[in-house]
């Protein structure tokens, strides 16, 4: 059974939790029919260059994220996920390779978050608390998924986006932090807004670049300010890179939903770091008072 946490928080005291999804352009979930993960370490990375430019913005803004990271780019850019440490930022899961829990069976799944975990202290030394799902791959389908996590030892899940999608998402979940697993684990969804009867991402994404930004900043206001909670946000280091290469023939969909305004998406975070308090996805989340209730 979920449980919802069902509090309020005084809209000027709320901060809200920012989040990097640590994978590199070829990883991404819609490149998967036209590139092989057997290919990915011939291909030339970009995301220590971008992930040094989203710190460089982090601490202009003295803002600290939670970076979710995946376990194969952890074994290959070690200094740069110990440089997220160092600079007082979250390390948390994202998974080994990026493979969608809907692919995977229950033992495959325990097997892929314990490793990632592990490579992931092992290499910063800390631990790692937090998990989310590749392309929030935890639906109505997996829910078994968040009993594996608590039992890999995750404190925490962002992995479901609560909206009906063609990829992912549970419309009827709790749009809020709630728990799960026996109350052995708190799921917090990608943030949405209720408008006109139907929920939209307001959360990060694509959805923040196809969006105008003063959509993000209007949706975002009234999560705090009506609702009284906290958000949380997301984005790709490789959105800030507007001179990725391009992958041919990808579908129009696909070509659409990667490379969409991608040259904006830096002065928007610029603003979005300025118009709200942002920290870590721990922080915010799991160092409140709560009521319980179901």
């Amino acid at each position: 059974m979920n449980s919802a946490i069902d509090v309020k928080f005084n809209a000027d005291m709320i901060v809200n939790a920012m989040s990097v999804d640590v994978e590199d352009y070829f990883q991404v979930s819609a490149f998967e029919p036209y590139i092989q993960r057997s290919d990915w370490s011939r291909i030339p990375c970009r995301v220590e260059n971008n992930v040094d430019v989203i710190l460089e913005l982090f601490d202009r803004h003295r803002v600290k994220s939670t970076f979710f990271t995946l376990g194969w780019i952890a074994e290959r850019y070690p200094s740069m996920v110990r440089r997220i440490v160092a600079e007082g930022h979250e390390l948390a899961s994202h998974g080994c390779e990026h493979i969608r829990a809907t692919t995977q069976e229950r033992n495959e799944f325990f097997q892929d978050v314990k490793k990632s975990r592990e490579i992931l202290e092992d290499t910063a030394s800390v631990a790692v608390k937090g998990y989310r799902a590749a392309s929030y791959s935890i639906t109505s389908e997996n829910l078994w998924a968040h009993d594996v996590l608590a039992e890999a030892g995750y404190v925490y899940s962002s992995s479901i986006v609560p909206v009906k999608h063609d990829l992912y998402g549970i419309p009827a979940a709790p749009r809020f932090a709630h728990t799960v697993a026996g109350g052995r684990l708190t799921e917090i969804p990608v943030t949405t807004v209720s408008l006109l009867n139907r929920r939209i991402n307001c959360g990060g994404g694509g959805w923040f670049r196809l969006f105008p930004y003063a959509f993000s900043k209007w949706a975002l206001g009234k999560v705090n300010r009506a609702e009284g909670q906290p958000a949380i946000f997301y984005f790709h280091p490789w959105e800030v890179d507007p001179e990725q290469p391009r992958i041919a023939n990808v579908s129009h969909k696909t070509r659409f939903r990667h490379y969409l305004n991608l040259a904006r998406t830096h002065s928007r975070l610029d603003h979005l770091l300025s118009d709200f308090r942002w920290g870590r996805v721990d922080q915010v989340f799991l160092k409140r008072d709560v009521n319980i209730s179901s």
